[in-house]
């Protein structure tokens, strides 16, 4: 029987790799093209967790994930009708994958012995690095830098899991609320327009 973090980590991947093929047809990638910045998207911050961590990438050890996300694939092409054209499809999608990852990478993070703040760090990094490695394949300002509530919801979702923690919660109910604040809050976040100031640069000085 697969567990809930096995299920947080295929469900993540299927769920980012359609958020990054549907961003890849938007540019009129082919199939090859897209199925790469789909696989991508998917194992981006996980790749980058595990190398921080000294681990083999996840993704090196089984071929799960290159097929999950060839299946992803298959699903936008057969429902392309509905998924490519719909504005919000990359946004639920990606909020999924978000919430998902975000566990993954906490739990595997205290698997490794490394204290709870590395673990919403490494948390973040898991949720958030795979949309900037897509964003910047298709050429586009990375979301993770824009003042959208996006790694915050990611850290956001490690403090839940660290107060269900504190509460003695048992450990797949800890999973589940903290993975779900990480959707609800970047849910409510675009829905209520609440973002992160912007650096301005100073005002230049009046001429006399």
């Amino acid at each position: 029987m697969i567990d809930f973090i096995s299920f947080c980590d295929y469900a993540g991947t299927f769920a980012f790799a359609i958020s990054g093929i549907r961003l890849a047809s938007a540019k009129e990638f082919d199939w090859f093209g897209a199925y790469v910045v789909g696989f991508v998207t998917a194992v981006g911050g996980g790749t980058v967790r595990d190398v921080l961590l000294n681990a083999t990438p996840f993704w090196m050890e089984q071929p799960s994930y290159l097929i999950v996300s060839g299946l992803a694939l298959l699903f936008v092409i057969a429902f392309r009708k509905y998924v490519i054209r719909l504005d919000n499809t990359v946004f639920i999608f990606d909020a999924i994958g978000l919430g998902l990852f975000v566990i993954v990478g906490v739990v595997k993070t205290l698997e490794f012995g490394f204290p709870m703040w590395m673990a919403i760090v490494m948390g973040t990094i898991t949720g958030s690095f795979g949309g900037m490695i897509r964003d910047i394949l298709i050429n586009e300002e990375p979301l993770i830098f824009r003042k959208d509530i996006y790694a915050l919801a990611c850290v956001f979702g490690g403090f839940v899991y660290y107060g269900c923690t504190l509460l003695s919660l048992p450990s797949t109910l800890s999973q589940f609320l903290a993975a779900i604040s990480v959707f609800i809050v970047r849910i409510l976040s675009v829905k209520y327009h609440i973002s992160v100031p912007v650096l301005k640069p100073p005002s230049p000085p009046r001429r006399k």
